[in-house]
């Protein structure tokens, strides 16, 4: 894996669980692996994943694992702030002790807290930064249940043995809106100039409206996030195709060089969460 963002202080995380006695009831064995790429005509790469995996019982019962994808946008390098930003910031909102147990409800926090920090400096601090902000799609698996946030474009996608790919978020996206009313056909969006007009993003707008899909997962289901990067270059089937075929570590370089030989216009990330195994919570085998 590559060009993560920062690592966190694992101190500024590791909050008092060890006095709870929560256990997770079942759990989601899973491999996984992410790549990012500048792309072929990006002078930088504003597109970030992050994560955090709990070892502790407690914390992994009532929070789960948290996977995540930004790009942002903005002038100059305030597409890095922002995805960066977001990302760090959702994660240590997230396993705040402090919030609510309901998974939807902590990340619907998170994103906020997200969101109010980006808005404020992109208006009080350097210029260079004015405008910024960010996609953001963020995956929590709590139990056997995959939690999805998203913002922006960034997407979600779930491949199921025997199943097409199926697309777990809508884009928030001046085209998607066209296509949702009978303006457009999903052809014409692909091809529309304003295929990358965005509505929604992290930062932009004081207020924030995510939207949530959950889904309980099956051994052998595949999760896929990813930035524009992947989708605006590389179809759905083929994205199928290489999922299907592939292990996290190999399909990850697989989507970013389809990405690339496809024009690469764009910056470009994909994370792959494959379910090995889904079982009742052994303490002293998971993952």
């Amino acid at each position: 894996m590559q060009e993560t963002t920062e690592e966190l202080n694992a101190a500024e995380v590791a909050i008092p669980w060890e006095s709870r006695t929560d256990r997770p009831e079942r759990h989601v064995r899973i491999a996984w692996s992410a790549r990012t790429d500048i792309g072929r005509s990006r002078e930088h790469n504003e597109d970030k994943y992050d994560f955090f995996v709990p070892e502790d019982p407690a914390r992994l019962a009532l929070r789960g694992r948290l996977f995540s994808v930004a790009d942002g946008m903005g002038g100059h390098q305030a597409g890095q702030v922002a995805s960066e930003t977001a990302l760090k910031t959702v994660i240590r909102s997230y396993f705040d002790p402090d919030t609510s147990y309901e998974t939807e409800a902590i990340l619907r926090t998170a994103l906020n807290r997200a969101n109010a920090l980006i808005y404020r400096a992109a208006r009080e601090f350097d210029s260079k930064v004015a405008g910024m902000g960010t996609t953001t799609v963020v995956a929590i698996v709590k139990e056997d249940v995959i939690t999805i946030a998203h913002v922006g474009d960034s997407r979600a996608y779930l491949l199921r043995r025997g199943e097409p790919l199926k697309r777990l978020t809508t884009d928030h996206s001046w085209v998607e809106e066209q296509v949702r009313r009978g303006n457009l056909s999903r052809e014409e969006a692909e091809k529309s100039p304003y295929r990358n007009y965005i509505l929604r993003s992290v930062g932009v707008d004081p207020i924030l409206e995510p939207d949530f899909e959950s889904v309980i997962v099956q051994k052998d289901d595949t999760i896929l996030l990813c930035s524009d990067g992947l989708t605006g270059m590389v179809d759905d089937n083929q994205i199928a195709d290489i999922l299907g075929k592939e292990s996290p570590s190999d399909a990850v370089i697989s989507l970013v060089d389809a990405a690339n030989d496809a024009g690469g216009k764009d910056n470009i990330t994909a994370l792959v969460l494959k379910v090995v195994d889904v079982g009742l919570y052994n303490e002293k085998i998971h993952n």
